[in-house]
């Protein structure tokens, strides 16, 4: 039983994590996928949800997500 529940606990504390420290979730989840790619092995850290409103008000994250053509889109198409 306890395998069964591992692969729905990451997602499920990575939520929670950014309810707990303010952050839309969505939104958050879309930045991360944005940034992983090319996000620097040694900032992993800079990404979790305790650090992220220091991460995404540094310049150096603003520049990565304003280049990013699928973040542009996404925040364009809002449906309603």
């Amino acid at each position: 039983m306890r395998s069964a529940l591992m692969p729905a606990a990451s997602p499920t504390s990575l939520l929670a994590s950014c309810q707990l420290h303010g952050i839309e979730p969505w939104a958050y989840l879309r930045d991360l996928f944005c940034l992983l790619p090319a996000w620097p092995r040694s900032r992993v850290l800079a990404l979790a949800p305790a650090f992220w409103k220091q991460t995404a008000e540094q310049q150096d994250t603003q520049q990565r997500l304003a280049a990013n053509v699928f973040r542009v889109a996404t925040c364009v198409f809002r449906p309603s």
